[in-house]
């Protein structure tokens, strides 16, 4: 067996992408998920490289170094806290990551930090305001129920926050929203 880590892998259809790839070059995937893939066997250095030449043009990488793994795995982690799992974790995001990447949270958020220019926190913020904007666009959830479903402590937490990032409050992003949408009948 052998582990292969992928950058660039945020959601299912890079899933798709990068299993069709693979499936191309004739590789058996034991398991994959967001930046990690696990094959049956070790690919050959051929294999490898033809696996990078594949990867590259469609926006992935193979990362060989140990640096830039943790930082995917974190990147990873907190996608798909955010976006797939309604953040139901109750614990800290140190936490978290403390125990899935086996490694001390200061030496997590220093090694990120140096890397990619921002902090854990303020790139887990980042993902969280995605999802807010995301859900807003769907209009299917009032700010109460984003806020609860994100793990925010109030409503006002979350368009603070919300205002930091993006310089509007919710429900200007939201109407900016719905006045660039056009009617079915003018599209």
């Amino acid at each position: 067996m052998s582990k292969l880590f992928i950058k660039n892998m945020v959601c299912n259809r890079c899933i798709m992408v990068v299993q069709n790839e693979m499936n191309k070059l004739g590789l058996e995937i034991k398991n994959i998920k967001l930046g990690e893939v696990t094959l049956e066997n070790e690919p050959t250095f051929n294999e490898r490289d033809a696996l990078q030449e594949a990867l590259v043009p469609l926006g992935f990488q193979v990362i060989d170094d140990k640096k830039s793994r943790i930082i995917e795995q974190i990147k990873n982690i907190i996608i798909d806290l955010v976006h797939y799992q309604n953040n139901e974790a109750k614990t800290n995001l140190s936490d978290i990551l403390s125990e899935k990447l086996n490694h001390d949270y200061n030496y997590l958020s220093n090694l990120f930090s140096e890397v990619e220019t921002t902090t854990i926190e303020k790139y887990f913020i980042a993902q969280r305001v995605e999802k807010v904007k995301e859900l807003l666009v769907y209009d299917e959830l009032s700010l109460s129920e984003i806020a609860y479903r994100l793990n925010y402590s109030s409503v006002s937490y979350l368009s603070n926050q919300f205002k930091k990032v993006t310089g509007l409050t919710p429900s200007h992003f939201k109407q900016i929203r719905e006045d660039k949408r056009k009617p079915l009948d003018k599209v």
